[in-house]
């Protein structure tokens, strides 16, 4: 069987996503948007020190790639391997440079333009009301069960694992230590607090082995899954209830550079040893493998989801981030910028799961019945297992075979063979940092979500300063998903985690389109209604399949019913926002806004 190396592969992931940022991103950000250095963001605007604040651009990157780069990049391309690495890998390419990147830089436009609001908002401004109200219980419902998801990955991967939960919990005393520092000691000096930030950081990282060998420490650092499932809604309600420059920014900003450190060092390992990708380019394409359940098509998108495109991050687009934006330029880094960067994620974690030897891999990613059936016989397994010191196989869910692909790349350095079992707990670590920067950025836009519906009954939520408010809503939200957290698991909740974000991505592909219309960029409503409409199409393909040949014929009436409630509620979005294309594109004068720009039809923000 003749092989790629895998440096190859990510030199042209690279060479891609640089030449995708230098023409198409500048394309979108001079010609189809226009973005204008003078316009006055929402932060600026409405800025009240607590959700609305002005943020240096590098920080904002931080925090919004932190945001945005949750299980998504790591765990769909890991489980997208067993199709083989070719179909992964070209999807993320195109997928993250024409749909993923186009998807952020547009809503996070839209929300720049619309006070910095919901995507539920954006929608009943540029569709009408009824659709924004179908919008928000959609959007809100597919929240729930993104952060159910994302949370439960990151218990699977702390619990009873004192090294990493140290390591993860000491990140937010030192984002705390760095809120205060930027905010109060020495407002604006980025430099110094990152300085703080990373020098603790890394001694957090050292100290963290020994955490786990001392018995005392150990015990203290050594939660149940139970305790774990619990501790975190916890961590998500303060982090949506206190100032967002005391937690939440730092700690995302912080987290980053843990996040792009480490996949740059997964990247120079991969040039210093150069493995081989093990995994054939193209298998299982006539139907469901042993890990997923369904074809190829439609099925590879839903896996890989967030690695190309990604419904969560027009919640992260249209909530933290606008409202911190300082200036309209930089959108293009912080909106294309951020998901480019978590394609190239993405690529490592398909690069690192397909360098192990394909019956390895699926020994570890499907249960022991289906790698019965598949006839294949382990051939490193027993030796990476006694390298981690931990048992492997049979750990379906992505996140395991991506910590042994990592580790098995680190220890092949010279001089790093005896330290697989360091390498390997780094990464389960790595991983929930990874994950739990989501979660606290989501849980705080699910409050402003709740915010909004109860305001349209009860005004008085619509202030956001209302501290009542905030602590109720916070409460509720968090109680919905952590409630999953606590009586779910990864298997019940992944799949139909998929199918709802994708349906949510290419639902803010067609608000954005809705409003390219209005401004009279007709011309330009292919960038954002093409992929919209491919991914609506393959997504309510591949549900109709999970619903029809999973949930149903195995019981899981509940999972169906959501996912068809999900499916219906888009449905109504997409026939709201057709017809509104359809006025839009049968108006044959224009007016100007009042910043004096031509439109079809102006609008309050």
């Amino acid at each position: 069987m003749e092989t790629m190396n895998a440096l190859t592969l990510v030199f042209a992931a690279l060479c891609i996503f640089a030449i995708a940022y230098r023409l198409y991103g500048l394309f979108l950000a001079n010609k189809v948007l226009e973005l204008k250095d003078e316009r006055v963001t929402p932060a600026v605007k409405y800025a009240d020190g607590h959700d609305y604040v002005k943020t240096n651009k590098f920080v904002l990157f931080g925090h919004h790639f932190a945001a945005i780069a949750a299980a998504g990049p790591l765990i769909g391309p890991v489980l997208a391997a067993q199709f083989g690495y070719m179909p992964g890998a070209l999807w993320i390419l195109v997928g993250c440079v024409l749909a993923g990147a186009v998807h952020d830089m547009v809503i996070l436009f839209a929300s720049v333009r619309h006070q910095g609001k919901s995507l539920a908002y954006i929608a009943s401004k540029e569709i009408s009301k009824p659709v924004g109200f179908v919008a928000s219980w959609a959007v809100l419902f597919i929240l729930i069960l993104t952060l159910a998801g994302l949370s439960i990955a990151v218990v699977n991967a702390m619990h009873d694992s004192p090294w990493s939960t140290f390591t993860v919990a000491a990140t937010i005393p030192i984002a705390l230590l760095m809120g205060v520092y930027l905010q109060v000691w020495r407002p604006d000096d980025v430099r110094g607090a990152t300085i703080i930030g990373v020098v603790l950081l890394f001694l957090v990282i050292l100290v963290g082995p020994y955490v786990a060998k001392h018995p005392a420490l150990a015990q203290m650092f050594n939660f149940s899954k139970t305790s774990i499932s619990v501790g975190i809604p916890i961590y998500g309600f303060f982090a949506s209830v206190l100032p967002v420059w005391l937690l939440l920014t730092p700690r995302d900003y912080l987290s980053t550079f843990l996040k792009i450190g480490t996949i740059a060092m997964l990247a120079g390992g991969i040039f210093f040893v150069r493995p081989d990708i093990l995994m054939p380019a193209f298998q299982f394409l006539g139907g469901g493998g042993p890990i997923l359940s369904g074809p190829v098509f439609p099925f590879l998108f839903i896996t890989i989801a967030c690695g190309a495109v990604s419904g969560f991050h027009a919640i992260i687009g249209t909530g933290t981030t606008p409202k911190m934006l300082g200036n309209e330029r930089d959108i293009l880094f912080v909106g294309y910028g951020a998901m480019l960067v978590e394609g190239f994620v993405a690529i490592m974690a398909l690069v690192a799961a397909c360098t192990l030897i394909p019956a390895d891999y699926f020994a570890i990613n499907a249960t022991a019945e289906k790698f019965a059936s598949l006839g294949m016989h382990v051939q490193d397994l027993p030796a990476l297992a006694e390298g981690v010191g931990e048992t492997i196989a049979h750990r379906p869910g992505g996140a395991v075979s991506l910590a042994v692909g990592m580790a098995h790349i680190f220890a092949n350095i010279p001089y790093m063979k005896h330290l697989m079992g360091y390498w390997y707990h780094f990464a389960i670590m790595f991983e929930a940092v990874f994950i739990l920067t989501a979660v606290d950025a989501g849980t705080r836009v699910g409050r402003f979500f709740l915010q909004e519906m109860v305001g349209v009954v009860i005004p008085k939520f619509n202030d956001k300063h209302w501290i009542p408010g905030i602590i109720l809503t916070s409460a509720v939200f968090t109680a919905s998903w952590g409630y999953l957290v606590y009586t779910g698991d990864i298997q019940t909740i992944w799949p139909l985690f998929g199918m709802s974000n994708q349906l949510l991505a290419s639902c803010a592909l067609i608000i954005g389109t809705s409003m390219l219309i209005r401004m009279n960029k007709a011309k330009y409503m292919w960038c954002t209604a093409v992929p919209g409409i491919f991914l609506a199409g393959t997504t309510m393909w591949a549900g109709y399949l999970q619903i029809t040949t999973v949930y149903l014929p195995t019981g899981k009436t509940l999972l169906a019913t959501l996912g068809t409630a999900i499916m219906v509620l888009m449905v109504i979005v997409f026939i709201g926002a057709l017809k509104r294309w359809m006025e839009l594109l049968s108006i044959r004068t224009t007016t100007t806004d009042n910043y004096g720009e031509t439109v079809l039809v102006a609008v309050e923000e």
